[in-house]
């Protein structure tokens, strides 16, 4: 974990490719006190370490299914339920955190990256076996810009200082072509990329993020659903422009599916 120091900053967003709707504005300091977070996200290792002590079973494995991104399953896996208006996600039979690309996949041959298929109460499972719980969005959103003030990302505002891919998102002609140029299709290891200045890897882009907040557009009281931010490897300015700091999103707490994950934090005392 990374000590984040007591301080203001500026939270939320009003440049041109803020949305709105989410709630990202206005723009607005905001004080938030010391606390630490983890500078990776939670990984399968990890997670596997977890169910192995205490036995835990999450949502997605006792209702046996999950969402997985097409383009992650081999040629010949027989058709399955799509999402509608996101026909890239497939509802596959036996998708889990322990296979996160359904049947044929299995964690262990990827220990380094991301827990997904991860609801809100698992996350906060974890979180408490591990003496932890989840951030604040506030406490994420200022940990994630690493001391960058109104800046679009964690290094700045340019997307790909000197061409070179920052984070993992999509490349291509989203969904169908992905160039691969960063090396990942899919998500990427949690200390893939240089950190920030706080010393958090991947807090755009890889996976979406478990916050403790409930969601609210105008930022009142929040309803059901929870934020999540980070954006994702799934994330293309061709429609969704939310893998930069400022950006949120609401799921349903008990939402779980190939590209959700977390990191956990703690008081700094």
């Amino acid at each position: 974990m990374v000590t984040v120091p007591a301080g203001e900053f500026l939270m939320g967003s009003e440049d041109p490719h803020a949305y709105p709707a989410d709630g990202e504005g206005p723009q607005r300091t905001v004080y938030v006190d010391a606390f630490r977070i983890d500078a990776c996200t939670v990984s399968n290792a990890q997670f596997a370490r977890f169910a192995a002590e205490t036995g835990y079973r999450t949502s997605t494995e006792r209702i046996g299914w999950s969402f997985v991104f097409a383009g992650l399953l081999p040629d010949h896996f027989p058709p399955t339920r799509g999402v509608l208006n996101a026909p890239w996600w497939r509802q596959v039979e036996g998708a889990d955190w322990r296979r996160p690309h359904g049947p044929h996949s299995s964690w262990e041959d990827l220990p380094d990256h991301p827990v997904v298929h991860v609801d809100w109460d698992d996350a906060r499972a974890y979180c408490a076996w591990a003496g932890k719980r989840l951030p604040t969005e506030a406490e994420w959103e200022r940990a994630a810009r690493g001391g960058l003030h109104g800046k679009v990302f964690p290094w700045g505002d340019e997307f790909e200082p000197d061409g070179r891919p920052r984070m993992n998102v999509w490349q291509g002609d989203f969904p169908d072509r992905h160039p691969t140029a960063d090396g990942w299709y899919g998500t990427c290891p949690v200390d893939a990329y240089e950190p920030n200045g706080f010393g958090l890897y991947n807090t755009t882009g890889n996976v979406w993020e478990w916050c403790e907040d409930a969601f609210s557009p105008s930022r009142a009281p929040g309803g059901q659903e929870r934020v999540t931010k980070g954006g994702s490897y799934l994330c293309h300015a061709s429609y969704c422009r939310r893998y930069r700091v400022a950006a949120r999103q609401a799921l349903f707490p008990d939402s779980a599916t190939g590209n959700v994950g977390f990191r956990c934090a703690m008081d700094a005392t």
